[in-house]
């Protein structure tokens, strides 16, 4: 790895390549917090020497399978009530089709996103299941996959804290699950905070997933949120807490950190998103911290300055569709994947797509996947440019 000329020791030993106890991270974001320029630096380096001067993206459909959800964070508009008119049920016939135009865009992930257990909640959600066959929306969605797979598309699920049996099930049709930690802190679930309302969100309770993924060998995007009033050495813990489970299970394939956006008809509708400097801070920490990750920030909440995030240590966009909204963040339209290929190359980056799994996870992928992956995979595993046009 080639040498800057850094003034902090700390940072020069960290690009010999040693990684920071948590207290080494703090005295870093400190020193960042001044003045980020020489962080910036490190974090670049450690990205190039890890994932060269290529940067990726999955070209997704978006289900949004069903948006009834049995917990309230403070901040989500993705969450619907039965009597609203942005409520999503989506058929077997209406996957079939969402994923015919999908197959038509080359896309190559089937995102399939959900409430969290609706279910439980809503006679409305039961009823919806009943009618099309099934008693739980994590039994719908084996079958959503499938419908998925028969139609040339990879399917990604975000559904909430599977159980283990469910994660089972899924992985013999998903080439990889999500789940978002947000935050390791069990703070946010006190009283007037804004996972009070959404037991979901309690930290042990996700890490205890994304554990039982790795003892599944189940590659898992996981990421925090930023900006809910969290302090910075909650997130510095958080993604500690990460590289934890990471080191047991090698099964954390990316950490996707989003900008927390504030939605009207929201409690949090009147909280500022994180400011830039901050949030970039806390990008090139992690890329300090997890300095092999795959790290992406979502460019449709950044969309004026997303590309000079390249200069905090990122590798990835994450999922952009061609055909569907970003159903979570409606008011944030995906840019165009021309465009962001032009900033790349402005920037001195090759784009490149890739399947809902990274290349170095195909190895935990159910073989039957993998195959069906390598009909429009090139020799990196990652979708061939011929497909990709």
């Amino acid at each position: 790895m080639s040498k800057l000329i850094l003034r902090s020791e700390l940072l020069n030993r960290l690009v010999d390549g040693r990684t920071p106890s948590k207290d080494e991270a703090c005295r870093i974001y400190q020193d960042a917090d001044r003045d980020p320029t020489e962080l910036y630096q490190v974090s670049q380096l450690l990205r190039t020497s890890h994932k060269g001067t290529t940067v990726t993206y999955s070209r997704k459909v978006f289900f949004n399978l069903i948006n009834l959800c049995r917990d309230t964070c403070s901040y989500c508009t993705y969450k619907s009530e039965p009597e609203h008119a942005k409520v999503s049920m989506l058929s077997k016939n209406d996957i079939i089709t969402l994923a015919e135009v999908g197959k038509k865009h080359h896309c190559t992930e089937a995102l399939f996103v959900t409430g969290e257990r609706p279910e439980q909640k809503y006679q409305e959600a039961r009823e919806w299941l009943k009618e099309n066959g099934f008693s739980s929306t994590a039994e719908y969605l084996v079958e959503a996959s499938e419908i998925a797979l028969d139609n040339g598309l990879f399917p990604h699920t975000n559904a909430g804290n599977l159980t283990k049996e469910e994660m089972r099930q899924l992985k013999s049709t998903n080439v990889s699950l999500g789940l978002m930690l947000e935050n390791a802190s069990e703070r946010f679930s006190e009283s007037g905070m804004p996972h009070q309302f959404a037991p979901s969100k309690n930290p042990k309770a996700r890490i205890r997933v994304l554990q039982n993924a790795g003892e599944l060998r189940i590659p898992m995007t996981t990421g925090l949120l930023i900006g809910i009033g969290e302090s910075p050495q909650e997130l510095i813990d958080s993604i500690y807490a990460i590289k934890e489970i990471h080191e047991k299970y090698q099964n954390i394939q990316e950490v996707i950190l989003q900008n927390f956006q504030p939605k009207i008809d929201t409690p949090m509708k009147s909280s500022p998103s994180p400011q830039e400097r901050y949030f970039k801070t806390l990008v090139a920490l992690t890329r300090i911290i997890l300095p092999k990750m795959n790290i992406q920030i979502p460019p449709n909440l950044s969309p004026e300055s997303y590309a000079s995030f390249l200069s905090a240590g990122i590798n990835d966009w994450g999922g952009i569709s061609p055909v569907t909204r970003d159903f979570v963040n409606p008011e944030f339209p995906w840019p165009e994947i021309n465009d962001i290929d032009a900033n790349c190359a402005d920037a001195g980056f090759h784009l490149r797509t890739r399947f809902p799994v990274y290349p170095e996870f195909f190895h935990m992928v159910n073989q039957d996947l993998v195959s069906k992956m390598s009909e429009i995979s090139d020799s990196e595993n990652l979708v061939s440019r011929e497909y990709a046009r």
